[in-house]
Formats: C-alpha cells, structure tokens, sequence
C-alpha cells in the first residue's frame, strides 16, 4: 500500500429494476482536501428529488467539473448486455468503465458506494454502505449522475417508441407500461430476461430503420 489517497470517489447506479432500457451508472471523485466540503453538501438521494431538482444539482457537477473541483463519470450498459450477461456484472461493468474513464488510480482512491455495489478488487480502499445514497453525500451525487443520464436517454429513445410512453415511466414496470407491453408487445430495448414471466401472446415490436 503505501500511497496517499488523493481522492474521494463516490459509486451509485440507477435503472436496475426496470424492464427496459439501459441501466445507468454514475461515478464522482473529489480531491481528498475537499472531503469535508462535500459533507456540507445539502444533497440528496436522486430517487427523492424532483426532476427539475436533479437537472439543477447536474449542472452543479458540470460547472464544478469545468473548476476543477469534481470530477465525475456516466456509463450506460445496455439491454442487450444486461440480458447476456445478468444485470449485476452489467452493473460492474459500468463501474469498471467509469473508473477507467476518470483515470483513477486504485492506491490513491477511497471508494465509497451505495448498496451492495463493488469496484474492481484492485481499488482495496473501498466500502459499501447501504443506503449510501441517503448518507452520503458523494454517493448521493453519484446516484443523481447516473439518473439523470439515463433518463435523458430514456426520454431519447421514446422518440423511436412513441407507443411506450418511455418518457414519462423510464421502462419501470408501472401498470401502464405492462398494458402497453400488452397491447404492443416487446420492443428492441426490453430486457427479454426481465419478461420471461409475462404472457405477451408472441408480440413483439421492431426496431425502425
């Protein structure tokens, strides 16, 4: 060991539980020195925020990003992976890409992340926290990352699918989106693993060109 941490790097995904589209994760790092500051934050876990709120407190990571006081990363894994692959090493795998992007190094790095997420064995210095995204600021900061790119990208793929309402339910399994899973069947970006216990009567609903 021996290396002086130098950041602190907070872990958080979202879309874990819908029944389309990608699954988010959202990585933010500040240097060490500014640990205490970041306490101090009166941020909160993204799922308890309002829309417009979570945009706001986005921006903030930005304009703090182009200061130099955060650093932060988005990784969206897709349907496709997920179904391949279980949506805990597609989780992983958004992690693993996020830290590669920010070029952390593992011997400088405290991880703290929400749940019972894990970074790569490489990063020692890591603890997960449950509920992490309630008291933990960093953490917390991660989770809104990770929210609002995927909604964004939800609120994208809605223009392909209009008949979905992706827009407005984000892929969860809410009693409108199964009725429109009913009436249309699946599309391209459900998670085929995610349906297996639905009787969907054979439709489903294609990609356009």
């Amino acid at each position: 060991m021996g290396s002086k941490i130098a950041y602190l790097v907070g872990v958080d995904e979202a879309g874990r539980g819908p029944l389309a589209g990608p699954v988010a994760v959202g990585v933010v790092a500040v240097p060490i020195k500014l640990k205490s500051a970041i306490r101090r934050y009166a941020v909160r876990d993204s799922k308890k925020l309002s829309p417009r709120d979570r945009d706001q407190w986005y921006r903030f990571l930005n304009q703090e990003r182009r200061a130099g006081n955060i650093y932060f990363a988005t990784a969206l894994v897709s349907e496709k992976i997920i179904d391949s692959r279980g949506i805990v090493p597609a989780v992983r795998l958004g992690i693993k890409n996020c830290l590669r992007r920010l070029k952390l190094e593992p011997g400088i790095c405290e991880i703290r992340l929400d749940g019972s997420l894990k970074a790569p064995r490489r990063f020692r210095c890591q603890q997960t926290i449950i509920k992490g995204d309630e008291t933990e600021p960093i953490i917390a900061l991660a989770s809104i990352a990770a929210k609002v790119r995927r909604d964004r990208r939800m609120i994208r793929l809605a223009e392909l699918y209009p008949e979905y309402d992706f827009e407005i339910h984000k892929g969860y399994g809410t009693a409108a989106h199964y009725q429109k899973l009913k009436i249309h069947g699946p599309c391209f970006i459900h998670r085929r693993s995610f349906l297996k216990s639905l009787d969907l009567s054979g439709k489903e609903r294609r990609i356009k060109n």
